[in-house]
């Protein structure tokens, strides 16, 4: 019974050290199997996993034997550890992924509706030179050689539609395993060192902050990652359209910024590689090792500004608002004004009601038009500054403004009152 035996309500392994407690060493026969003598055997045979090891340690075992070493905080720090090389190879996966969303084979669906129309649009262009050369034929060899440029830039720029998927495909690969072996075979890039010095300290308020900093460097290059694909796959598919402008006779002009566009979108990765230099400084402290890498982040926000014109800015811009939207730290605020400067937006003249030129201006007009026949280029339309853009330059060159026109002499502006913007107001008579 439970008053007679002070052990009859416990089982198992601790049912052992309470009869030896209480028997000065007695018999645990009464375990499953019958363990003998506990003193003679293993005093933790009947405890298995992980609390057979902290079991051991109790016993004489080795420190060592437990888990991280260092208890439940060892445990907390390698599971840090391990998240942080998580964290790190997805960042990787993301800034330079090995796959892309553009077609890979021209054979593909998506390429094909554009192929067709690129193919078109060359053949249709290519007639019209035809064309073109078939009634000035009285010109003589100046029709015959466009003709023959014609025919030839149209034939390559058919059968290089066909290579551009394949092309990209490669290069995307290439840059990806070029990067993934730059940061991997050299200890002296960024995301080695702060694997090395996570494994390296003990500090776990350093392992938090590191943590910390990759979940942000991991939004940005969900960011990058985003803006980079959906780039590429544009770029790609207006390849034919892009190529198709050849046939009139070579224009490279269109081709050459669609490549600058599209090589910049596929090497933006190595934007990274920047902070190389910098990482021998700060090897062994997380601190420093935070430090550089909120400077990646700024590098990566800047290539999603720089990587491609036309919605790049946006969205860059539109990171910076939710970044200074919610929160005030200046850190976090200097990193995204770092990536998306201050910019003032222009856009093309908005049109209004018609305009009729003068006599003599639409002969100045017709004049341009003759001279660029001939090679001279005609004026460009001037564009200007969207309104938001210009109140905002107004406001940062208001002070400058008024030093040149104290400097030449102009008025201040007058107010509704008739006072200038800066002066003292006129005294009052006395109130009888």
């Amino acid at each position: 019974m439970a008053d007679k035996d002070p052990c009859a309500w416990i089982k198992g392994a601790a049912r052992a050290y309470c009869e030896q407690d209480n028997t000065g060493g007695g018999s645990a026969a009464g375990m499953t199997g019958g363990a003998g003598n506990t003193d003679k055997d293993d005093p933790c045979e009947y405890i298995i996993g992980e609390a057979h090891k902290y079991c051991m340690r109790g016993h004489g075992g080795s420190p060592a034997d437990s888990p991280g070493g260092g208890g439940i905080t060892g445990n907390a720090a390698d599971n840090v550890t391990d998240l942080a090389e998580s964290l790190i190879k997805k960042i990787e996966d993301l800034v330079a992924p090995k796959d892309s969303w553009a077609p890979a084979k021209a054979d593909s669906w998506v390429y094909e509706q554009f192929m067709w129309l690129g193919q078109h649009l060359a053949v249709a262009i290519f007639t019209c030179v035809i064309v073109v050369c078939a009634l000035t034929a009285w010109q003589g060899a100046p029709r015959l050689k466009q003709m023959g440029a014609s025919t030839g830039w149209t034939l390559a720029a058919v059968a290089g539609m066909a290579s551009v998927p394949g092309a990209v495909m490669l290069l995307n690969r290439a840059t990806s395993t070029a990067f993934t072996a730059a940061f991997d075979s050299n200890e002296s890039t960024l995301f080695p060192v702060i694997l090395n010095d996570l494994k390296r300290t003990d500090d776990p308020l350093a392992k938090l902050i590191i943590f910390a900093a990759l979940v942000v460097a991991l939004a940005f290059a969900c960011l990058v990652f985003m803006t980079r694909q959906i780039g590429i796959l544009v770029f790609v598919c207006m390849a034919p359209l892009v190529l198709a402008s050849l046939a009139r006779g070579g224009d490279t002009s269109a081709v050459k910024q669609w490549a600058q566009r599209l090589l910049g979108l596929m090497l933006a990765p190595f934007a990274l590689l920047m902070l190389s230099p910098f990482v021998k400084l700060t090897q062994g402290s997380l601190v420093m090792d935070s430090a550089l890498l909120v400077a990646a982040d700024a590098i990566m926000l800047r290539m999603i500004f720089h990587g491609v014109p036309y919605f790049g800015p946006k969205v860059a811009g539109a990171a910076r608002t939710f970044v200074e939207n919610r929160t005030s730290n200046p850190l976090a605020r200097a990193v995204v004004r770092a990536g998306s400067p201050d910019v003032y937006e222009r856009e093309n003249t908005p049109r209004g009601p018609r305009i009729v030129d003068t006599p003599g201006r639409a002969m100045s007009q017709d004049r341009g038009v003759l001279f660029a026949a001939y090679g001279v280029k005609q004026q460009q339309r001037p564009a200007r500054l969207t309104t938001a853009s210009a109140v905002a330059q107004a406001r940062h060159n208001a002070a400058r403004n008024a030093q040149l026109r104290q400097a030449r002499g102009v008025p201040r502006p007058q107010t509704p009152n008739g006072q200038g913007q800066n002066s003292t107001p006129a005294p009052q008579p006395p109130t009888p």
